[in-house]
């Protein structure tokens, strides 16, 4: 795959001040709580990295693994498969993933912390996909809102590939698998 093939759909630099927007945004609204960030692997990584620098309030930082996707398409169900391996009880839980699509994935994990005894449970998400969603999910946190396209880059990926790009962009159907 030739990387010039692929369209800039966010840039780096747009990229940057929005995580920093939400950083600020987060740090006034749980200063005075609890906060256990909980980043949702391996696509949110990049995101929540550059997330929990920009939060100034205390935080722990745990991580979660699932996984709902087979190459670019949802499979239907979750399946968990690390953590969180912190104890969330009693406290206030801010899952970062990379992108809020069909809402299976979020809705499964906030469940799951609230049956641990999370004191709350919110999200706050890179990307936005409301034309997807089935299961109700409104994030609490959003970096941008895009249409219904497959997005690679800062973090994420296509078949384990191009999360080291530094902005998300876009590949043309035909190019996936090449």
């Amino acid at each position: 795959m030739d990387y010039k093939k692929i369209q800039k759909l966010i840039a780096e630099e747009s990229l940057s001040r929005r995580v920093a927007e939400l950083g600020e945004q987060i740090t006034q609204d749980y200063e005075q709580r609890k906060l256990n960030v909980i980043c949702v692997l391996h696509g949110a990584l990049v995101f929540a990295a550059d997330l929990i620098r920009a939060i100034t309030c205390p935080l722990a930082f745990d991580i979660i693994r699932v996984s709902s996707y087979e190459g670019s398409q949802s499979t239907g169900a979750v399946r968990r498969m690390l953590g969180p391996s912190e104890n969330v009880a009693g406290t206030d839980c801010l899952v970062v993933d990379d992108i809020l699509d069909t809402g299976l994935t979020l809705s499964t994990i906030r469940y799951e912390l609230q049956q641990s005894g999370a004191a709350s449970v919110n999200t706050c998400v890179l990307l936005d996909k409301p034309s997807r969603r089935v299961h109700p999910v409104d994030p609490g946190y959003t970096g941008f809102t895009i249409d219904d396209v497959f997005v690679i880059g800062y973090g994420l990926d296509y078949e384990g590939r191009f999360r080291n790009l530094p902005y998300i962009g876009t590949l043309n159907q035909q190019d996936q698998g090449s």
